[in-house]
């Protein structure tokens, strides 16, 4: 079952995660207020900075649910990127006339800490 949010989070989704970030920037409006792990980004020139980089790193996604409203979609999925085989996530999507107005983002970070300290370890016993 679909609904006007969920349709907007799904393509915005689909989007970004095949490798389009642009066509996923066409979803966002101009003053998103995105809540990060690292704390909230306002604006899509910020959110292209946060949200860019990771998507050139991303080597695969699996949906894993997805449910809707009028104004509202969530959104859980599993990504692999280049350095984390498997990194778990969620969105709450506002969406506004057809734009995602408000986001959070909620993922993992362990997965990625321990992939940071394996390559600082690597490095390391190189030196």
């Amino acid at each position: 079952m679909t609904s006007p949010a969920l349709d907007i989070a799904l393509s915005y989704h689909r989007a970004w995660t095949g490798k389009d970030f642009e066509k996923a920037m066409t979803y966002v409006a101009d003053d998103i207020v995105c809540h990060t792990p690292a704390g909230p980004l306002t604006g899509a020139e910020a959110f292209r900075g946060f949200m860019g980089p990771f998507t050139q790193i991303l080597t695969g996604s699996t949906l894993l649910s997805a449910f809707g409203d009028e104004t509202t979609a969530l959104l859980m999925y599993d990504t692999a990127t280049v350095p984390v085989a498997s990194a778990p996530g969620a969105e709450l999507l506002t969406v506004r006339e057809g734009k995602i107005v408000e986001l959070r983002i909620v993922f993992d970070r362990a997965p990625f800490d321990a992939a940071r300290e394996a390559a600082a370890a690597r490095a390391s016993t190189r030196s």
